[in-house]
């Protein structure tokens, strides 16, 4: 009898729940990534290049930076898709990071060398190709350290990320790619703004790995209630955003991103008060019960 339970019980145990939309939403995740890397690869940009090539060589790019925005998009709610239906599992978490990796790490340090250093290094290629790749190391480095947290009994819940997380440092780099290319696509070939890429990267790669705390906003779930006036904000603002997206999202996403790497050099001395405010959304019920 214990020789015929024990194999199924083995067999119980090695079995990896794999749950479906969850996974799939990081999948879409990876594929953006993949795209934006094939776009990175066909766009051909350069002084010497005549204008039809050249528009082409653009487009390509925005569509890059596009897909890598889809993607920090797919990532935000995967998690949370997972954490409602109380579906979060180690399977989703690896995959998660595996995906990010690619879109977060390899597409935004890949772009960076495309269109800056493979210019600045003409003479030295390895010199580029070694300040893109620290962007990629840095940001594998602070997935493996998450994971790794995430794993222990004390840290389970956590409210905060340790460094800034790799999806917002893709999400800033792609976001100032667009706003160059919309005050002027020349300043991407030959104008002085790109060169604030590279040294942009470097500065997230030492931010990725960082002690500086950030909120994960995992309590911002789908389910809180919220008041009247909030809700019409968000809502005004979205469709703001909407309406003029080509005039002023390359404008806006810089700065929501940028506030963001901001805030978490300021968030020590902001009272607790208004850092839970900021931070946290509590349905009608918590908040009764907490009062």
């Amino acid at each position: 009898m214990n020789a015929q339970t024990q194999p199924n019980q083995g067999r119980q145990e090695n079995t990896i729940k794999i749950y479906l939309l969850p996974n799939l939403l990081t999948g879409c995740n990876l594929f953006c990534g993949f795209v934006a890397l094939t776009k990175i690869v066909e766009a051909r940009i350069g002084p010497d290049l005549p204008p039809e090539l050249l528009l082409r060589g653009y487009f390509s790019i925005k569509v890059a930076l596009g897909f890598i925005l889809l993607a920090c998009i797919f990532d935000l709610l995967d998690g949370r898709v997972a954490r409602m239906g109380g579906v979060d599992s180690p399977f989703g978490r690896e995959f998660d990071s595996l995906a990010d990796l690619i879109s977060f790490g390899v597409a935004p340090a890949f772009l960076v060398h495309r269109i800056v250093l493979k210019d600045v290094f003409v003479a030295n290629p390895e010199i580029g190709w070694f300040i893109a790749s620290i962007y990629l190391l840095c940001g594998a480095f602070r997935l493996a350290r998450y994971n790794c947290l995430a794993m222990l009994p004390e840290n389970r819940g956590a409210k905060d990320f340790v460094g800034f997380p790799i999806p917002s440092a893709a999400a800033l780099v792609a976001s100032l790619t667009l706003f160059i290319m919309w005050w002027d696509e020349k300043e991407l070939v030959v104008g002085k703004w790109r060169y604030a890429l590279p040294v942009l990267l470097l500065f997230l790669s030492g931010m990725m790995v960082s002690n500086v705390r950030y909120p994960s906003f995992k309590s911002l779930d789908l389910r809180s209630t919220s008041t009247f006036t909030k809700l019409l904000i968000v809502v005004l603002f979205i469709g703001f955003l909407v309406v003029v997206r080509e005039k002023i999202l390359p404008l806006v996403l810089p700065i929501i991103f940028t506030s963001y790497l901001l805030y978490g050099f300021i968030r020590p001395y902001i009272s607790k008060r208004i850092r839970r405010e900021i931070e946290e959304t509590e349905d009608e019920e918590t908040q009764a019960a907490s009062a």
